[in-house]
């Protein structure tokens, strides 16, 4: 990777986000919107302002870490909730669920955005996700939200070098998405599933996985662990608690995908009747 090459485009990052004068920063606390909020103060000091949702379709120990990041980086936070699951668009689960979500968000945050000044929103959409089935860069275009990393042309792997330069906690941090992005399209998304799914996770991480997701399928759970970690899933009894557990929280199977975790992989089904 050219250094240099990626300190231009770090300099230019921070030249767009200049040219906005006040920007509202659309954040998750992931890899692309922390770096994106460090650029945007470095750019504007505090006419940069944090927005994160509080939502059903988030961990609660997400938001406590966007908390302690939008702290780390000594910016102003704004928390506002939001209300997915009361549009039956979104509830309903279609391909293009991710597009009525990024709308409430972008609804909610824009009153901020006016009562910064008329500052610009932005968020963390970057040049690997116009690779993807990503319908909420439609709602994003539809609502004139900016994605200045995708402006810059950063990948993510740039994204983590310079967020490691930078001494950004979250440069190694695992991908996240909403829950909703656990269950299969057409499996109606609801609160109990939410914090089924939730719950779940959060045994996950108390065993020490850093990269993984548990997808849903009714009764059936399907674990997608990264395969530097699959072989831990069968020492010190982790095996054996995973089923309990899972089993307390209503799943009858538990099962194990042999190709492991890939983000993403939910839209798998999407490409695999395209070719048909």
């Amino acid at each position: 990777m050219d250094g240099n090459a990626l300190e231009a485009k770090y300099r230019r990052l921070v030249e767009l986000i200049r040219e906005m004068d006040r920007v509202v920063v659309a954040f998750s606390g992931g890899v692309d919107s922390t770096f994106l909020g460090r650029a945007a103060r470095e750019a504007l000091g505090e006419r940069a302002v944090l927005a994160t949702a509080d939502s059903e379709t988030y961990p609660a120990s997400e938001l406590a870490e966007t908390r302690r990041l939008a702290e780390l980086l000594g910016m102003r936070h704004e928390v506002v909730k939001t209300r997915e699951l009361d549009n039956p668009d979104y509830a309903k689960n279609a391909p293009n669920r991710c597009y009525f979500c990024k709308e409430e968000l972008f609804n909610r945050i824009a009153p901020l955005a006016d009562a910064a000044g008329g500052a610009r929103l932005i968020y963390g959409a970057n040049m690997d996700d116009l690779g993807d089935h990503r319908p909420g860069m439609e709602a994003a275009r539809a609502k004139g939200v900016r994605a200045p990393l995708i402006e810059a042309e950063l990948w993510k792997e740039e994204i983590r070098a310079l967020s490691q330069q930078l001494g950004l906690p979250t440069w190694d941090k695992p991908s996240f998405a909403c829950l909703s992005s656990r269950f299969q399209y057409g499996d109606p998304i609801t609160a109990e599933k939410l914090r089924q799914i939730d719950a779940a996770e959060a045994f996950m991480k108390s065993l020490g996985f850093r990269e993984f997701r548990v997808r849903h399928h009714d009764k059936l759970a399907r674990i997608e662990v990264g395969r530097a970690e699959m072989d831990r899933l069968w020492e010190a009894g982790r095996r054996e608690a995973i089923v309990a557990r899972f089993r307390e929280l209503g799943y009858l199977y538990v099962t194990v995908d042999l190709q492991g975790f890939r983000s993403g992989s939910a839209n798998e089904v999407l490409k695999w009747i395209g070719r048909k």
